[in-house]
């Protein structure tokens, strides 16, 4: 984590194409991990990563997964 970029509420919703209340219900929940500063929440592009990975539905052809039959 030593070289994440923290990223606003504003900036992962933009990003997201979602709305920010959205985001601050992840963080919330305790769905997406967050830090708050005191000015606001920050989102590290680690966090954000893991967010986004445990919510994928299935793996992306051709990304190296090993279909045995």
């Amino acid at each position: 984590m030593p070289q994440d970029r923290y990223q606003t509420v504003q900036e992962v919703a933009e990003r997201l194409d979602v709305a920010e209340a959205t985001v601050r219900q992840w963080i919330k929940s305790g769905a997406l991990r967050a830090i708050d500063i005191g000015k606001g929440w920050r989102i590290s592009d680690t966090d954000l990563q893991h967010f986004l990975t445990s919510r994928e539905t299935a793996p992306r052809p051709g990304t190296g997964s090993d279909h045995k039959a």
